[in-house]
């Protein structure tokens, strides 16, 4: 049976609280750093028309069978035309974002930045989390928990009779360094460079391709099956009104 623990407001003011202070000001810290670290590009202006043209043919596939037949076949051959489509990429043309990041001295060298940013200060607080907080019990969830938690939130914590519920001072540090993402858009906006998780996402997604997004916008407007539905509510008020009169 899992025991229960007394815990001492002393492990509160020395461990719990300064520490979750301790990571909103390294946040705030590295983003000021990230901004004075990045570097003022301007945007491809391919790019940014190969999105729009993805926006569009989105929007033209969502509200296809709002448009007559003939101004859909017209509009579908406008985008996906063989020869001179929007949509259509012909083979050995598409973009190697890997090599074109090797090509552009300033792409690399902001990828570099944005890594060393968020590396070498999660790396710190880390050590100095492991160091000095390491074993605590510094928190219990108020409401129970299953087994599984366990090693989410009892990590550095070798007991497996203590219950689930509580949290030790190193799971303490990785529920703030992934739940802060709120805290950090109320204080530095929506568009902050604290948000780790979505860094490591990009990490993840490195390489991607903007002729792929064009190439399957191009499969989904050749495959749409195009069903006019506003002749079915003239039919549908004809017969109401047919209704109503009679």
């Amino acid at each position: 049976m899992a025991e229960d623990l007394m815990l001492d407001t002393a492990i509160r003011d020395w461990v719990l609280i300064p520490l979750s202070i301790v990571m909103v000001l390294i946040g705030v810290l590295r983003y000021f750093v990230s901004k004075l670290m990045r570097t003022s590009q301007l945007p491809d202006s391919k790019i940014i028309k190969e999105g729009q043209l993805i926006i569009r043919a989105r929007n033209l596939r969502a509200a296809a069978n709002f448009i007559p037949p003939k101004a859909f076949r017209a509009r579908k051959v406008y985008y996906t035309n063989e020869e001179n489509g929007l949509l259509y990429v012909p083979k050995g043309q598409g973009q190697n974002p890997q090599a074109q990041m090797f090509s552009d001295p300033n792409m690399a060298m902001d990828m570099m930045k944005k890594n060393l940013s968020m590396i070498v200060p999660q790396t710190l607080t880390f050590a100095w989390v492991n160091f000095f907080f390491s074993g605590f019990v510094a928190a219990k969830i108020p409401f129970p928990l299953t087994q599984r938690f366990r090693s989410m939130l009892q990590n550095g914590i070798d007991l497996s009779t203590v219950d689930v519920s509580y949290v030790s001072g190193r799971s303490w540090y990785f529920l703030n360094l992934f739940g802060l993402r709120g805290l950090f858009s109320l204080i530095l906006g929506e568009e902050n460079a604290t948000d780790d998780t979505q860094r490591m996402m990009q990490m993840s997604g490195f390489g991607f391709d903007p002729s792929k997004s064009l190439g399957a916008e191009k499969d989904g407007l050749d495959i749409v099956q195009h069903d006019w539905v506003l002749p079915k509510f003239e039919q549908r008020a004809e017969a109401v009104l047919r209704k109503r009169l009679s």
